[in-house]
């Protein structure tokens, strides 16, 4: 049977810490969907169509890696590319009382699907598209934060 997960995000932008999640994904399911969703409480930096060309460029060596987009609940989207299982990743505690909300809510719409919590590699448990677009904004070194494309991309869109 073939293990299909979605790892959701709003990957604005992308960062190592999410790239470590869909990459240890890619070591365990089947096939790993990554989704982009446009979180209705922030103002995107990237469009969803420069965040899923960023995606694929920095994913382009896991054959097993797929990236697309949605709009509506993530449930759905699942059901509809038949995927079992929803990728998450967890960087500290505070994360999990959110996850824990989404997640429970997840499996009142549909008990088959399953959400798997990978827990993040220390050296990204401080990172977020959040402070990443802070630093890059006034111009502070990403370097270590994101994946070369993304780093060019903001720097772009910061006009730097």
């Amino acid at each position: 049977m073939s293990r299909v997960a979605i790892c959701p995000g709003s990957f604005d932008p992308i960062t190592y810490g999410h790239l470590d999640i869909i990459r240890r994904g890619a070591n365990v399911f089947d096939e790993v969907i990554v989704a982009v969703f446009n979180n209705s409480s922030k103002a995107p930096l990237f469009s969803v169509e420069e965040r899923i060309q960023l995606l694929k460029e920095v994913t382009s060596d896991l054959d097993n890696v797929k990236v697309d987009a949605s709009r509506g609940l993530l449930i759905d989207y699942a059901q509809e590319v038949g995927a079992g299982v929803i990728l998450r990743g967890l960087r500290a505690v505070s994360d999990f009382e959110y996850e824990m909300q989404i997640t429970s809510m997840n499996r009142k719409l549909d008990e088959s699907i399953e959400t798997f919590f990978v827990m993040t590699n220390n050296q990204y448990s401080f990172l977020s598209s959040s402070i990443v677009k802070e630093v890059a904004k006034y111009k502070g070194a990403v370097t270590d934060l994101v994946p070369e494309p993304v780093e060019k991309a903001l720097k772009a869109k910061y006009n730097q």
